[in-house]
C-alpha cells in the first residue's frame, strides 16, 4: 500500500469514527421550542431538531424547561423558599439541608413571594 492509501483509509476511518459519535442519542435534547427531553421523556426518540446536553441540569440552566408533567427536579433549584418561608440560594448554610421548599429563580422573586432572608 502507498502512502497516499495509507492517508486516504485514514482520512475514511477518521470520518466514520467522527459520523458514529454524532449519530448517537445524547443523554437530553434541548428541542427548538426549548423543552429539555431526556431518555424517559415520551418526546424524546421525536425530537430531531436540538441541542444535545450532557445533563438535564445543563440544559435546564441553559435557559431549557422540563416537559410539562416532569419534575424540573432533574435541575437543582437555584433558590428554596423553605417550609417556614426562608428564601436559601446556594450560599446559604442550609441550602443542602431544605429539603421540603419551593423552587424560585431568584432570591428576589423568593423574597417578593412572601419569602425572607436568612439570618446571619
Amino acid at each position: 500500500m502507498n502512502s497516499h492509501s495509507v492517508k486516504l483509509l485514514m482520512a475514511a476511518c477518521i470520518s466514520a469514527c467522527a459520523c458514529t459519535a454524532f449519530a448517537a442519542d445524547p443523554v437530553v435534547k434541548k428541542s427548538d421550542t426549548g423543552i429539555c427531553h431526556d431518555k424517559t421523556s415520551a418526546s424524546f426518540a421525536n425530537t430531531k431538531n436540538f441541542a444535545p446536553f450532557a445533563s438535564m441540569d445543563e440544559c435546564i440552566k441553559s435557559g431549557g424547561r422540563a416537559p410539562a408533567g416532569q419534575p424540573a427536579a432533574a435541575a437543582e433549584p437555584i433558590v428554596k423558599k423553605s417550609d417556614s418561608g426562608i428564601c436559601h440560594d446556594k450560599n446559604s448554610a442550609s441550602y443542602e439541608r431544605t429539603k421540603k421548599f419551593t423552587e424560585f429563580k431568584t432570591l428576589d422573586e423568593c423574597v417578593k413571594s412572601g419569602g425572607t432572608l436568612p439570618k446571619k
